[in-house]
């Protein structure tokens, strides 16, 4: 089915329609889709409500960290991945290699605000939900790792939602531990290699750079355009096994510069996502859930 492209040309919808079906009827998953690990989202995961601020989401978005512990260099013992239909035993990586896969580097230099937390002073320390306190403690710098642990994160897989072992960081600057996923490299499944349609992407049609949520029957995903294009409108067809998304566009008139931009849009499927995969209609590569 088609659904989410009101605004757009009906011959746009068909379009799409036309496309989405070359895309869903190439995706061949192979064996290891059901009985491996397969993660669709990044090896970072938020554990719960981190209490963002602007600075602070920008640094995780970042992944800009400094550590103020002793990372553990020890691998753990190969622990299980609890998936809906069962578990699967894998290797892990240390907690000093899971910070590194954590750590992006140094934020930019930033004119005038800190590169370095300064040290609360007495008339501020009782006070932590002072705006100026807190904008001084994390405008242009890194998240302050004070802690480490092995636990789980619910993970978006190939199988469904697993608990996959994880290392679980205390941030300073955060409510929540920010998990980085404790399985070693040689374990993890390589997302399918996608099967391009041969015809060119229909005019009016954009691609999807990632997904942004995943709630039940609902997805928010962000479309790559054009600066000068307007829109998009959600363009999806849902079939049993497969769901394949894009954007309706209207391509802008006149000069232009060269850029892409990426917009959010969000579609309600017929029913709930569930175990089925999500590609991108100008690719047919599957999209993975960004870090949230």
């Amino acid at each position: 089915m088609v659904g989410g492209a009101t605004g757009g040309a009906d011959r746009q919808g068909e379009e799409f329609d036309r496309r989405a079906a070359e895309v869903a009827g190439a995706w061949r998953p192979g064996p290891d889709w059901s009985t491996g690990y397969l993660p669709l989202q990044d090896a970072t995961v938020l554990t719960g409500d981190p209490g963002f601020d602007a600075d602070t989401e920008t640094a995780f978005r970042s992944g800009w960290y400094r550590d103020q512990i002793e990372l553990p260099t020890v691998v753990p013992a190969d622990a299980a991945i609890r998936f809906p239909d069962g578990a699967l035993s894998v290797p892990l990586i240390s907690a000093a290699e899971a910070y590194r896969q954590l750590d992006q580097g140094d934020p930019p230099p930033c004119e005038g605000r800190p590169r370095v937390p300064p040290a609360p002073s007495p008339a501020v320390a009782g006070r932590p939900d002072d705006p100026v306190a807190t904008r001084a403690a994390t405008a242009c710098v890194p998240l302050t790792v004070t802690g480490v642990t092995l636990g789980t994160a619910e993970v978006r897989t190939s199988r469904g939602i697993a608990a996959v072992p994880a290392w679980l960081f205390t941030v300073a600057e955060l409510t929540t531990a920010v998990a980085r996923l404790a399985v070693a490299p040689r374990a993890v499944t390589a997302v399918p290699v996608p099967a391009i349609p041969s015809r060119t992407l229909p005019g009016g049609v954009a691609g999807v750079d990632r997904l942004r949520r995943v709630d039940g029957d609902r997805l928010t995903y962000d479309v790559a355009l054009g600066a000068c294009d307007s829109g998009p409108a959600a363009l999806v067809r849902e079939g049993d096994d497969v769901v394949v998304v894009g954007g309706g566009t209207v391509p802008g008139t006149g000069e232009c510069i060269e850029l892409a931009v990426l917009k959010p849009v969000t579609v309600t499927l017929a029913a709930p996502l569930g175990t089925r995969p999500v590609l991108d209609v100008a690719t047919g590569r599957v999209l993975t859930l960004a870090a949230h």
